[in-house]
């Protein structure tokens, strides 16, 4: 290269460092893309984002045109730069050592890092452009990519290493897709965002965890005059209620208020009303097992187009009442028309503590009142203190419960009626 002046020879260096870094950004912003985002531009039609999923699909192509053409850039530097020293410092040592570190130097910082800082930085706008130029420059280099792949699947083989990036993006867990709501930041509306983890924690709660228990439960007697079951009817807050009848009390049917009331109005002007016709329009109750997923729960309610259901544990003894509000509820929150049995179950002090009704859920007291309250035993504020005494505790005693102290205001009966919360 005696005859190339020194000026022309840097300026192809710096081209060839440019090349390297070219491929080197390429490298990184494509394989830093979030496939996710690229398959929703992909549906939209954006040009950049499909020649780049062309790309991906083939991915050991793809590395193999960029390494190839990277490689070649990287050799061609440090050979240039080999000669570049000879003209200039002759052949000694000390001089292609200094050569050799400080096209190292080169390549690193401008060919290497720096390309694939920025890459990493912004992969989608940078990926988008690189996949215009990678695209025909695969198409033009073919022959020499798969002549080298030859030897890469060979010793893949050899290795017992299967590769087949044709196959769809790996699918995401419930985990994975909660951290990706969980991180979406700004991205969700801090709404949308509770109601989308809602949403994955249906599977892992039951109906127990969010049905009313037995005894708060709302129910006719049927065994009562129908003077008394009328005004149960007219004064009750609920638009069904289960019927019970018998020395057992055992739940008959379910009663729908909204529905009868018309029927009902009907029958007394014709002066037929009794307890046979109103046994006519009382619904057959709808059972379901304890323990059911409320995933499961509510695609069975729309499968046999129910609103109510009776919850029975293995004996087939009553344990609760779940209606599709209630699951509703546990998605997008609660809603503001609540009975009165439903509110003011808690309310905070002025020393900040809580007064919490016994019956109150563990998971309800957790999630409103940011509590940590176990959750691995009972399922209500009464069950967790009757567990940890292993009887009725008297007013005024006082416990811990993991980081929270508990005060028991008030017994009845058996049950615990209102405890204190210190957070």
């Amino acid at each position: 290269m005696d005859n190339i002046p020194i000026s022309l020879q840097l300026g192809v260096l710096a081209l060839l460092l440019l090349i390297s870094g070219f491929f080197s950004i390429a490298e990184t912003s494509l394989m830093s893309l979030n496939r996710y985002r690229l398959r929703h531009l992909v549906k939209e039609g954006h040009r950049g984002a499909r020649l780049a999923s062309v790309l991906l699909a083939k991915t050991d192509k793809l590395l193999g045109v960029i390494l190839l053409c990277n490689n070649f850039a990287n050799a061609a530097s440090a050979t240039l730069v080999t000669v570049i020293v000879v003209e200039l410092f002759g052949e000694g040592e000390w001089a292609l050592m200094l050569g050799t570190l400080a096209v190292t130097f080169a390549i690193l910082v401008f060919s290497e890092i720096s390309p694939k800082v920025i890459a990493a930085a912004h992969p989608e706008k940078i990926a988008m452009f690189c996949s215009y130029i990678l695209y025909p420059l695969l198409k033009v280099l073919y022959p020499a990519v798969w002549f080298v792949n030859l030897f890469v699947v060979g010793l893949l083989r050899m290795l017992g290493v299967r590769v087949n990036f044709e196959e769809s993006t790996q699918s995401l867990t419930m985990e994975e897709l909660r951290s990706i709501v969980t991180d979406g930041g700004n991205f969700l509306p801090k709404k949308h965002r509770a109601i989308l983890l809602n949403l994955f924690d249906l599977e892992k709660i039951s109906v127990d965890d969010v049905m009313t228990a037995h005894t708060m439960v709302e129910s006719i007697d049927f065994d009562a005059s129908l003077e008394d079951i009328l005004q149960h009817i007219a004064s009750s807050h609920h638009t069904r209620l289960p019927v019970r009848q018998g020395e057992h009390e055992e739940i008959i049917g379910i009663l729908h208020v909204r529905k009868v009331i018309g029927q009902l109005r009907t029958m007394q002007q014709e002066h037929e009303l009794d307890k046979e016709s109103l046994r006519e329009i009382i619904a057959e109750p709808y059972f379901i097992p304890s323990g059911t997923p409320l995933f499961t729960q509510i695609q069975q309610f729309q499968e046999k187009q129910q609103r109510v259901a009776l919850v029975v544990d293995e004996y087939g003894e009553f344990k609760g009442l779940i209606t599709l509000e209630d699951i509703l509820e546990e998605v997008i929150g609660d809603f503001t028309t609540q009975s009165p049995s439903r509110i003011g179950s808690y309310r905070q002090e002025t020393d900040g503590s809580w007064l919490v009704d016994g019956s109150s859920s563990l998971r309800d007291l957790n999630k409103k009142l940011s509590l940590n309250l176990p959750l691995d035993g009972p399922r209500t504020l009464n069950g967790l203190i009757l567990e940890h005494f292993e009887d009725i505790p008297e007013p005024n005693t006082s416990f811990k419960v993991g980081t929270h102290v508990l005060e028991v205001i008030q017994t009845q009966d058996r049950i615990v009626k209102s405890v204190k919360i210190f957070p």
